[in-house]
């Protein structure tokens, strides 16, 4: 991707929340890739309220500037029973690391008697299987 100038700071560096934004761009595309469908329909499609970012953490190794192409690498690291930990790496056209993280998702649902309510349910059988885990904890 493109480092577009609404990404950087004014010092024409890319601003540090932008990453996880980008994190959660691509963690939105890993899964409508694995399942093929886009996430309004994933949600209809499952019953699911969202994957809310529950934890996360980078480490920033270079910086990364207004028109610089980047690449965004995810991966899923591991997938529980209602939550899923991705790794992020971004690293700039010559290949060099900028930024690697992870962050901790959970599926919820909303309440069936309260639906202004939240909570985590289980992630299905077919998602997990396509995202490439056997069971619960374990990633090809």
């Amino acid at each position: 991707m493109m480092v577009e100038w609404g990404d950087c700071d004014p010092a024409g560096i890319v601003y540090y929340p932008r990453y996880f934004e980008f994190f959660d761009a691509n963690t939105n595309s890993l899964l409508a890739d694995a399942l093929g469908m886009q996430k309004p329909d994933i949600l209809r499609r499952f019953k699911v309220a969202g994957w809310p970012m529950v934890d996360c953490q980078a480490k920033f190794a270079t910086p990364i500037s207004f028109g610089q192409q980047v690449t965004i690498a995810t991966d899923v690291v591991r997938i529980g029973r209602s939550s899923i930990t991705l790794s992020h790496r971004v690293t700039s056209r010559s290949g060099a690391l900028a930024v690697e993280g992870n962050d901790t998702r959970v599926w919820i649902g909303r309440d069936e008697n309260d639906p202004s309510k939240i909570h985590s349910i289980p992630i299905p059988c077919e998602v997990t299987q396509r995202l490439g885990a056997k069971s619960p904890g374990e990633v090809s």
